[in-house]
């Protein structure tokens, strides 16, 4: 498959993904968006494995073993989670998705099969680094979202003990850098 045509499966997923969040907002019509999401998916899947930069003798065997990974794990917890965990198990896997876009943007990264130069590499760069930051929060942020749905972190807010001056002394500190 040629690349320009990657592109373009890889916009059409996008679109259907939209469509897909759109769809879900409404019990009328989450049936449909759960069908735009899983054909925005295949989509995007097919596009990668078919693309040409997949060979199919090095990377092929790395994404079935990943997609083997994760249909085991999503077996297994649709077995075994009770409904009244529903809203843990959802935190918890909404954590992978924060933790599987921070390496997305540490592989882009480190990547040296792409040059890029001048306002590509400046794009590219603050692409890496807003996928990273909004990756990072959303980890974070559902794991402490976890940690208290599942009781293992209360409720009370965490003080620091001078916090009022440190607050007072965080623009000196600034300053003089």
């Amino acid at each position: 498959m040629s690349s320009s045509l990657v592109a373009v499966a890889y916009l059409g997923a996008a679109i259907l993904f939209i469509l897909s969040l759109g769809g879900l907002s409404n019990p009328e019509t989450s049936r449909r968006g759960n069908l735009f999401g899983v054909i925005g998916m295949t989509l995007a899947v097919l596009a990668t494995v078919l693309g040409p930069r997949v060979s199919l003798s090095a990377g092929l065997p790395w994404i079935m073993g990943a997609m083997l990974v994760g249909a085991s794990i999503g077996l297994y917890a649709a077995r075994t989670v009770k409904m009244t965990q529903m809203p843990e198990l959802i935190a918890l896997m909404h954590s992978l998705v924060g933790l599987a876009a921070c390496l997305v943007g540490f592989a882009s990264y480190i990547d040296t099969s792409i040059e890029f130069s001048g306002a590509e590499q400046s794009i590219h760069q603050v692409e890496i680094y807003v996928g990273i930051l909004i990756g990072a929060a959303t980890f974070s942020g559902s794991i402490i979202a976890f940690g208290k749905l599942s009781g293992k972190i209360g409720g009370k807010p965490l003080l620091l003990p001078a916090r009022h001056w440190l607050n007072l002394l965080a623009p000196c500190c600034w300053a003089c850098t």
